[in-house]
C-alpha cells in the first residue's frame, strides 16, 4: 500500500503518537518516563484490510516520574529546561481502531542532556547534573534514606539501590541533591539495626521498590537532610 504523509497534528497521529510512547515507557526499565514534545515525522500505511501502520519521529522530554513508576506520560510533570533530557525517538505502530489494537513493532530512542553551556546561560546559578556515582551524592542518598526509614510507616527497612540523578548548588555551603531508587530489605524495623547496608534485599518477587528525591546541605555547624520518597508494589 502506498506510503501517506498525514499532518502531523492529524487526530490520527496524535493518538498512534500517544500509543507508541505509553508502550515505549512501559517497555523501558530504566531512566524516566519520556513526554512527547512534539510530532517531528509521521507516515502512514494503510493495511490492506484495516487498520495502518504508522512510521514516527517523535521529539521527546523525560518527565519526573521513574519507569518503575508505571505512570502514564501525560500524568508526569516534565523537568525544568535546565535539567531536562532531550531525545527522539523512531516507532513503526500497527493501529487498528476497529479491533481496538495497537502493537509496538519497533523503536529505537537517543537522549542526552541539555548542553552546559546552555544551561549557565539560562541559570547560572542552577544545580547542574553531575555524576550520580560520586561518594558525596552516595552518602547523601544514604542520609536521606536515613531519614525516610527513620520516619515511615514501612514494616522492612530499605536499602540504596541506585542512584539515578545527581547534582549540586553552593547555598549557605555545598548542597547535595539526588535522585535515587530504593528496595525492601529483610530487616523488620521492629528490631535495631546498626547497618542497613548488611540487610539482605527481599527477593524480587515481593520486595517493594521505591523511588526518592533527597537532599543534604552542609554549613559550618549542621547537616540538613530532607527526603522524599513514593513506594511502588513489586514488580
Amino acid at each position: 500500500a502506498a506510503l501517506l504523509s498525514p499532518r502531523c497534528d492529524d487526530a490520527a497521529v496524535e493518538e498512534a503518537a500517544d500509543l507508541a510512547l505509553r508502550q515505549i515507557n512501559a517497555d523501558r526499565e530504566e531512566g524516566y518516563v519520556l513526554s512527547l514534545y512534539r510530532v517531528v515525522s509521521a507516515r502512514e500505511q494503510p493495511q490492506e484490510i484495516t487498520g495502518s501502520v504508522f512510521y514516527l519521529i517523535l521529539d521527546v522530554v523525560d518527565t519526573e516520574c521513574h519507569v518503575l513508576s508505571k505512570k502514564l506520560w501525560k500524568d508526569c510533570n516534565t523537568r525544568s529546561a535546565h535539567s531536562t533530557v532531550y531525545g527522539q525517538c523512531k516507532a513503526i505502530i500497527y493501529i487498528n481502531q476497529a479491533r481496538n489494537i495497537a502493537h509496538l513493532n519497533t523503536y529505537e530512542c537517543t537522549l542526552q542532556p541539555a548542553p552546559r553551556r546552555y544551561i549557565w546561560s539560562v541559570c547560572p546559578d542552577c544545580p547542574v547534573d553531575d555524576s550520580p556515582t560520586k561518594p558525596e551524592y552516595l552518602e547523601t542518598a544514604a542520609g536521606s534514606l536515613a531519614k525516610f526509614n527513620e520516619e515511615s510507616e514501612e514494616t522492612y527497612y530499605f536499602s540504596v539501590l541506585n542512584v539515578t540523578r545527581a547534582s549540586m548548588q553552593w547555598v549557605i555551603g555545598p548542597a547535595y541533591f539526588v535522585e535515587f531508587l530504593i528496595q525492601e530489605t529483610s530487616c523488620s524495623k521492629s528490631d535495631t539495626v546498626a547497618n542497613i547496608s548488611m540487610c539482605e534485599p527481599l527477593p524480587p518477587e515481593v520486595a517493594k521498590i521505591g523511588f526518592c528525591r533527597g537532599s543534604l546541605v552542609n554549613n559550618h555547624v549542621e547537616q540538613f537532610v530532607t527526603t522524599s520518597c513514593e513506594i511502588y508494589s513489586h514488580q
